[in-house]
């Protein structure tokens, strides 16, 4: 006892000592206390005293001298030989300095003459966590403007000039250059053009501190978007070049992931001719870690080469599209005179575009041969290439095939199988020509056949000296083209049925036996077309023929428009898409077809070879995803002209195994709809949605997010095919997942503006009212708003029959419903119905009023509560009820009064007269609205 006793009297001690020790404390003046502890020997009494020193200025703003004292203190601290004060001392001070800020009257200069000489000092400070620390104040005090022009010109920037000097610390110097990359920003295009570019360039060529070329290059865009596209090009890409090529795989990892901005700040000619090469080294990197930084910044990189005027970036153009071109073309030809000798019959004319756009090009074609020969057009010389004897099934290889007959119009040759050895140099092909699918799977022109009769005789080239020895060309106004002969077409069955596993091999298979059954067609057709074509040889001479020179022992397997009425699957092979884009083209056409001119082709091929299987061994196992991101950058690049160059790519990534890439893909699939427009995102982008909505929930919820912004775009009658598979949309792979079903309402408010009257009833109405009686509260909430809206555009519609069926839908299902939570959902809905005028006020005081009343005698209080708040809150608020004397008016005034004398006390005040006006108010409202 005698020990407590002793115990209880130390403690009374401390205690009294204390109590004197903050007594003396409350004695003392601001100043005071700053003093006594600021000269304190113990660490952390100082280290109060930094934190404490804006609570002392604002303490003793009102005196101009005490606030110059407080601000002396603080120059006298800044020496304090322990680094944890000084770094203390350091955070404080932005808010020091915003503070001299706004009092800024009374201490003139405060900042500049007391604050910013111990920043930039600390730039320089032996402690590393005292220069972070100040750096990190330099870089706040520039963002707020709190520095002037004149200090970072005379003060901060030539220390940050001394810091990096040769003869600096090594780690003092890499910081100084970083806060000077940093700041280039915030100081503009004239300071950091004067005195940070000349320091900036000397240090990428620092020999011996790889670390400051490192930091030099990793902000090297920072600094390009500052000093403008002049500097950059002069001063600049020299350093960036040399950067590039640097012996430190470091550095030229940072050159790649700073090349986006860098190659935003020159000119397109500088872009396309130096910076893609430079690129392509960096792609083709010994170190696995730059080559894998340049391929996520290819797909960026390819984005600076964008141009406004050619990448379609409107989804339905005013002007002429690629689409639209074919169509006004096929009408002039419809229009324009057609040669004599030329005729073209009225139910030959496909209706399928790329027949149409062929012929536009056949046509275009004859017609500069025309011009060019100065003759009538009919007396035109056709030239024998093989792009007139067959047509490309996809437009792009139509376009390319175009391209590559202007750049030699003098210089045709024929393109025709030999059926033995020759002579002819010209005429021998590679054995993958000879049996590729570009010479099978074609579609023939229906407006213009050639047929060639050949003499006998081999190796003879064509001249005008020996028109006797010139093929006869004609142009029969027939359909029918002379068909390879039965045995031809046999051997070459056998020659290709060893390798008939090969899909593409007996999809040749397939078509050669369709045209060996068309070989045996009605006789009489066939002498008929060889009358005509007789007659059509004397008026189209072969010697109008330039530069042909022709194998007179080869034919062609020519498959005639007579197919089409004799094999379904013929017809299908001609008309299926997929197969005719995918799969008819030799590696040489399928690689032709993917040149384009916006932007260097090796880029696009790099950028192409993101998705092979091999890319994620050698480079990076998420290329795939890197690829898939920066898609929709690259598609408004090349416009939609060249979407046939990432078509492949698309499909390739929409079907990647990681489920990573394929909801990239889903969250950006709408954007790429816009770049597209209608017709490609119909044909392309609606079947890998249609997978995607049938894909993992992670993949899923990117086309829910915008499903709006997808089915906008389409036609309305693909767009109502949707209808039957938003049901889908409640079912998900975790039950738990909530958010999915809210995301869900969301997109249906906004697909009410896209639907029919009908539509909404038949399909959204009846996901609606489950959404409403969901289990989670956020999904409801968002549900009642759905449902208010859905009222509102059924209400509208003439005649207001189907709002009028959803209104009573509503009073039976929930208004009437045995479980409380039906009943107060239904309250919602009215009240979400009043806030937002979904109804005028006569026709809810009709249809929905009375069964809201009945709610007043409900048994369950939460029902009655709100009941309360939505006719005291939101019914009494609206014009109608204030103004008119009717019925309904007092139906309401009625209930409120039994609702005020209700035996909950919750019920009574939200039924009061003025609930708001106190602080209880929101305390209960808090209680009441947690019950639901």
């Amino acid at each position: 006892m005698a020990d407590l006793s002793l115990l209880q009297e130390d403690l009374q001690e401390d205690a009294d000592g204390s109590l004197d020790f903050v007594s003396q404390d409350e004695m003392l003046t601001p100043l005071g206390r700053l003093d006594k502890y600021a000269a304190s020997e113990n660490v952390f009494n100082r280290q109060m005293v930094a934190r404490t020193l804006l609570d002392t200025l604002r303490e003793v703003c009102d005196d101009e001298r005490d606030c110059i004292a407080v601000l002396e203190r603080i120059s006298r601290l800044a020496d304090d030989s322990e680094p944890t004060v000084r770094a203390e001392l350091m955070e404080q001070v932005p808010h020091i300095a915003l503070f001299c800020q706004e009092n800024r009257p009374s201490i003139p200069y405060a900042f500049s003459k007391y604050l910013l000489p111990i920043v930039v000092r600390y730039l320089a400070d032996q402690n590393n966590q005292v220069r972070k620390t100040s750096q990190a104040a330099l870089l706040a005090l520039l963002e707020q403007e709190l520095i002037e022009r004149f200090d970072v010109e005379t003060k901060v920037c030539p220390i940050l000039i001394e810091l990096t000097a040769p003869d600096s610390n090594d780690d003092v110097k890499t910081e100084a250059v970083a806060i000077m990359c940093k700041m280039a920003p915030m100081v503009g295009k004239d300071i950091t053009e004067r005195l940070i570019l000349p320091r900036f360039c000397e240090m990428c060529c620092d020999c011996r501190m790889f670390h400051v070329r490192k930091v030099c290059a990793a902000n090297f865009g920072d600094i390009c978007s500052v000093v403008g596209q002049q500097a950059t090009e002069e001063m600049l890409l020299p350093r960036f070049f040399q950067l590039c090529s640097d012996n430190v795989w470091g550095v030229r990892k940072a050159c790649a992931e700073c090349f986006m901005a860098v190659s935003c700040a020159t000119c397109q000619e500088i872009r396309r001719t130096k910076l893609s090469a430079l690129f392509i080294n960096l792609i083709s990197d010994p170190s696995r870690w730059v080559r894998q930084a340049a391929f996520q910044s290819l797909g960026p990189f390819i984005s600076t080469f964008a141009n406004p005027s050619s990448s379609g970036q409107y989804f339905k153009e005013e002007s002429k599209s690629s689409e639209d071109t074919s169509v006004e073309d096929k009408n002039r030809i419809r229009d324009q005179e057609v040669p004599e000798d030329v005729q073209i019959r009225p139910e030959d004319v496909s209706s399928d575009p790329s027949i149409s756009n062929s012929s536009v090009k056949l046509e275009n074609m004859v017609e500069d041969r025309a011009e060019t020969s100065g003759k009538s057009p009919g007396e035109i010389s056709v030239p024998m290439d093989s792009s007139l004897l067959c047509t490309l099934s996809s437009e792009s290889h139509q376009e390319a095939a175009s391209n590559e007959n202007d750049k030699k119009p003098a210089n045709y040759k024929s393109a025709l199988r030999p059926e033995g050895g020759t002579s002819s140099p010209d005429s021998a092909l590679l054995d993958q020509e000879l049996y590729n699918s570009f010479h099978f799977w074609r579609t023939p022109l229906p407006e213009i056949d050639l047929d060639v009769e050949l003499e006998q005789g081999c190796g003879n080239t064509l001249s005008p000296e020996r028109p006797e020895e010139t093929p006869e060309v004609t142009i029969p106004g027939s359909s029918n083209i002379t068909m390879a002969t039965r045995k031809e077409l046999e051997e070459m069955i056998e020659n290709l049925e060893p390798h008939i596993d090969d899909p593409d091999v007996k999809a040749q298979v397939d078509v050669l036996s369709a045209a060996l059954r068309a070989s045996s067609l009605d006789a009489r057709e066939e002498a008929s077309d060889a009358e005509k074509r007789s007659d059509m040889q004397d008026e189209l001479g072969v010697n109008e023929l330039p530069n042909c020179k022709i194998n007179h022992t080869a034919s062609v397997p020519l498959i005639s428009d007579a197919v089409e009425n004799m094999d379904s699957a013929l017809r299908y092979i001609h008309n299926d898409s997929d197969l005719s884009t995918n799969s008819s083209f030799s590696p040489d056409e399928e690689k032709r077809s993917k040149v384009q001119d916006v932007v260097p082709q090796a880029l696009l091929d790099q950028y192409l070879s993101m998705t092979d299987p091999s890319r994620a061994q050698t480079v990076d196992t998420e290329i795939a995803k890197h690829c898939a991101y920066s898609l929709p950058g690259v598609a408004l690049t090349l416009g939609r002209q060249n979407w046939h160059c990432l078509r492949e790519t698309y499909e390739t990534l929409a079907s990647d195994m990681q489920w990573k890439v394929r909801r990239t893909l889903a969250f950006s699939i709408h954007e790429l709809a816009v770049i597209l427009g209608d017709q490609l995102t119909a044909a392309d982008l609606v079947p890998i949605f249609n997978g995607f909505l049938k894909d993992l929930d992670e993949v899923r919820i990117g086309v829910l997010k915008h499903l709006h912004d997808f089915l906008k775009l389409l036609h309305i009658d693909k767009r109502r095919e949707y209808l039957y598979q938003l049901q889908e949309f409640l079912v998900t792979d975790n039950s738990r997942n909530w958010r999915f079903r809210a995301e869900l309402a969301e997109q249906l408010i906004l697909l009410l503006e896209l639907y029919s009257p009908r539509d909404v009833y038949d399909y959204l109405r009846p996901i609606a009212l489950n959404l409403c009686a969901d289990k989670v509260s956020s999904v409801r909430w968002i549900s009642y708003k759905l449902v208010s809206e859905m009222v509102k555009k059924l209400h509208m519609a003439t005649p207001p029959t189907f709002g009028v069926d959803l209104i009573n839908e509503l009073v039976e299902n929930f208004g009437r419903c045995p479980k409380w939570s039906g009943r107060q959902a239904f309250v919602f809905v009215c009240q979400t119905v009043i806030e937002d005028d979904c109804l005028p006020m006569d026709q809810f005081a009709l249809h929905l009023m009375p069964h809201l009343l009945t709610l007043a005698n409900d048994r369950v209080p939460n029902v009655r509560v709100l009941l309360a708040k939505t006719l005291r809150q939101t019914l009494l608020e609206k014009e109608y009820f204030l103004t008119s004397a009717s019925c309904h008016q007092e139906a309401v005034e009625q209930t409120i009064m039994a609702l005020q004398m209700d035996r909950d006390s919750d019920v009574k005040y939200f039924a009061s007269i003025h609930p708001a006006s106190t602080k209880i108010s929101d305390d209960a409202m808090s209680t009441a609205s947690s019950t639901y």
